[in-house]
């Protein structure tokens, strides 16, 4: 049995930890948040167009502050995700969260008003040292912001984020277009954890990421 690798994933929120302990646990990773007593340390949100480039400048801060820990022989990862709606030119893009955080989903609904255009994508991208190289994984999720949000699962946009349809290999469909696995017009927010997950941009860009480890999906 191949030894269980610690890797640290640099990040507050619940939801990605547990979704990357469910994909990269049963590859031989420990998944644990990246905490100093207890609390997940600030890192310098740099000032970039491109998920890429965040990614890695925070895998970077990431990697110094385990070293300054004496654990930098240890993996670590960073995940970067953002909506990214067609008619704003891609706003709010990187700037997801901080939109977010002033004026919700609410507030994206408000600029959506009478816009027919509701096409948007959900984007990841993960970053991770392995203890010699970064590798790096992204993933897509297509679909289309809903006329008014829903109550229930996920976090962030989920609420008014509609996905579109899958084919039977669980591909992406194009706008539109019924396929055989689909939330039937319901926003992530009102779907389960295990129907999100067959369309979720995070899961993909940890899939790609496992790829680029070279190690098989469990």
């Amino acid at each position: 049995m191949a030894a269980i690798q610690p890797l640290w994933f640099l990040t507050g929120n619940k939801g990605k930890l547990k979704e990357a302990k469910r994909i990269l646990g049963p590859l031989g990773f420990d998944v644990k948040a990246l905490e100093i007593n207890g609390q997940i340390p600030e890192v310098i949100e740099p000032q970039a167009s491109i998920l890429e480039e965040i990614a890695l400048s925070k895998l970077t801060q990431a990697r110094e502050i385990l070293n300054a820990l004496g654990k930098g022989g240890d993996a670590v990862m960073v995940e970067d995700a953002g909506l990214f709606i067609n008619s704003f030119d891609g706003f709010p893009g990187v700037y997801s969260s901080y939109v977010h955080s002033t004026i919700g989903s609410e507030g994206i609904l408000r600029l959506m008003n009478n816009n027919s255009d509701r096409r948007a994508e959900f984007r990841a991208l993960a970053a991770l040292w392995d203890g010699k190289k970064i590798h790096i994984g992204s993933g897509i999720c297509p679909g289309h912001i809903a006329d008014s949000q829903v109550s229930g699962n996920g976090f962030g946009y989920d609420p008014i984020f509609i996905p579109c349809d899958l084919d039977s290999n669980g591909e992406p469909l194009e706008f539109g277009t019924v396929g055989m696995i689909s939330t039937d017009g319901i926003p992530f927010g009102g779907t389960s954890i295990e129907v999100k997950e067959k369309f979720s941009h995070r899961r993909r860009a940890l899939q790609a990421l496992i790829l680029s480890l070279g190690r098989p999906s469990a």
